[in-house]
């Protein structure tokens, strides 16, 4: 069997660049206003508090962009900023795709369904683009995978 690779391609990962680099932006700006402006010594917490929430956002920001998964005889290999783990086809129930709606819009990505254990989604699938022909292709790309590795 072939390995596969899923995650974004560099239009898309641009493009959240962009999304998400001007609210990491946003967010260093508020957190100066707040450490410039701020009076006492009892304000350092709320400074402290958005620098970690900026941190925390960039990280996230990074590891869902960069993020992929390997599709091989043995399972998927998250392979992601902070993590790398194996789930082996035997622990798959199923691949679905989840909906959510924000304020930003209703965003997609694709989850892997396990026997045992939490769904886990699949780093590069999230999208806000209805109707995603890329997303599509990605799910049909895991499901043919996992048929071949089950025999089925």
């Amino acid at each position: 069997m072939a390995e596969v690779w899923i995650g974004f391609n560099s239009a898309d990962r641009l493009r959240l660049w962009w999304r998400n680099g001007l609210l990491t932006l946003a967010l260093a700006g508020v957190l100066t206003a707040t450490a410039l402006t701020a009076r006492g010594p009892d304000t350092w917490w709320l400074a402290g508090g958005l620098g970690l929430l900026a941190v925390a956002h960039f990280v996230a920001m990074v590891n869902l962009t960069y993020g992929r998964v390997l599709l091989t005889a043995r399972g998927l290999e998250f392979r992601t900023f902070v993590s790398r783990r194996l789930i082996p086809w035997d622990e798959v129930a199923g691949i679905e795709t989840r909906l959510r709606a924000t304020r930003g819009g209703i965003w997609s990505d694709l989850l892997v369904v396990r026997v045992r254990g939490r769904s886990v989604a699949i780093p590069g699938t999230i999208t806000n683009r209805p109707f995603d022909a890329e997303l599509d292709r990605k799910q049909v790309a895991v499901q043919e995978c996992w048929a071949r590795a089950v025999g089925g």
